[in-house]
C-alpha cells in the first residue's frame, strides 16, 4: 500500500546484483504508475521511462522538448508504485556537462536506479529516424564524466551511454565511441539502431561492460526474442514504447466501436475489467486498512 516496503538504495543495489546474474533482464516501458504495477505484476525485472513516451504523452515529437524537471518528477511518479528498479531516459542531459551532474542528483533523489545519455546534438532524434547530428566524442566523455560525479548520492545509480553513431558513422566508429565512453565512466554501453547479428555480437566482442539491446516495434532492426539476446551476450533488453503503443492502439478501436454503433459494449473484451483493476491497485487491501482505523468503539 502506498509505497513499496523496498527503498530507492535497496532497488539500485538489487539492480546491480541482478545485472552479474548472466540472465537477461528484460526491462518494459512504463508511461504510468499502474502500467508500472502490471510490469511488476507479470515477473519482469524492471521498469523502464522513456524519453519519447514521456513526450508523446504530453502530445509533442520526441525532439527534446521536455524539461528535467517534467522528467525528473514524472519518472519518480513511475518508479515509486513498484519494488522493481526503474532507468530512465535522460536524453542529452539537459545541457552542459554541470548540467548533467545536476540531472543525475535528481534522479538519484526522485528514486530512479540508473539513465542513459545519448550522444546525439539538439534537436535531438528519435534512434531510429534518419538524419540525426552527433556531438563530438570528446563532448560526450565530458558529460559522461560530469555525470559520474553526481553519483556521489549513491554510487549504484548507474550510468549508461547511448551512441547513435552506427546510423551516421558506421559500426566502426560507433564501437569507437563505446570504448571512449567506457573509458570516461560509462557503465553500460546502448548501442542504438543497429543492423544485423553480426553488429550486435561485433559490438559485444569490442566492449567489456553489460550492453542494453533496444527492441522498439517499426523501427530499423529485427525484433529479437530473449533467448537469441541472450545468446548474443546481451545483458537487458528495453520495450520502449510497447505498452503505450498497445494502450492506443486499443484506445484507437474502442472510440470507433462507440463511433461507429453509438455504445462501448463491443469494445468489453479491449479493456481491463473492474475486477482487474481493482486486484491491481490493492483496492481491499486499502479498505481494509480504512476499516481497522476507523471502526472501533469508544468506552
Amino acid at each position: 500500500m502506498l509505497f513499496p516496503t523496498l527503498t530507492a538504495a535497496e532497488k539500485r543495489k538489487n539492480f546491480r546484483e541482478a545485472l552479474k546474474s548472466g540472465k537477461l533482464l528484460q526491462f518494459p516501458g512504463s508511461f504510468s504508475p499502474l502500467v508500472s504495477m502490471l510490469i511488476e505484476k507479470k515477473g519482469f525485472d524492471g521498469v523502464y521511462i522513456s524519453g519519447s513516451v514521456l513526450s508523446n504523452d504530453l502530445g509533442y515529437p520526441d525532439i527534446g522538448l521536455t524539461t528535467l524537471t517534467e522528467v525528473a518528477q514524472r519518472g519518480r511518479q513511475i518508479a515509486r508504485t513498484t519494488s522493481l528498479p526503474a532507468i530512465i531516459d535522460a536524453d542529452t542531459g539537459w545541457g552542459e556537462p554541470m548540467n548533467v551532474t545536476r540531472t543525475i542528483q535528481e534522479f538519484i533523489e526522485m528514486g530512479l536506479a540508473g539513465c542513459h545519455l545519448e550522444d546525439q546534438m539538439n534537436p535531438k532524434r528519435c534512434g531510429h529516424l534518419d538524419n540525426k547530428s552527433l556531438v563530438g566524442p570528446d563532448d560526450m566523455i565530458k558529460k559522461i564524466k560530469a555525470a559520474t560525479r553526481g553519483k556521489a548520492l549513491d554510487s549504484n545509480f548507474l550510468i549508461i551511454a547511448r551512441t547513435d553513431a552506427r546510423a551516421s558513422e558506421g559500426l566502426e566508429k560507433a564501437i569507437e565511441r563505446a570504448k571512449a565512453y567506457v573509458d570516461a565512466g560509462a557503465e553500460m554501453i546502448f548501442p542504438e539502431a543497429l543492423q544485423d547479428e553480426k553488429e550486435f555480437e561485433a559490438m559485444r566482442k569490442a566492449v567489456s561492460v553489460p550492453l542494453l539491446a533496444n527492441m522498439t516495434e517499426f523501427g530499423k532492426g529485427k525484433l529479437y526474442t530473449k533467448t537469441e539476446l541472450e545468446n548474443l551476450g546481451y545483458n537487458m533488453v528495453i520495450y520502449p514504447v510497447t505498452t503505450l503503443r498497445l494502450a492506443m492502439g486499443s484506445a484507437e478501436k474502442g472510440l470507433d466501436i462507440i463511433k461507429s454503433t453509438g455504445s462501448q459494449a463491443e469494445a468489453l473484451p479491449l479493456m481491463q475489467t473492474r475486477q482487474q483493476l481493482y486486484d491491481l491497485t490493492s483496492y481491499e487491501d486499502y479498505n481494509q486498512f480504512d476499516q481497522s482505523i476507523f471502526n472501533f468503539k469508544l468506552k
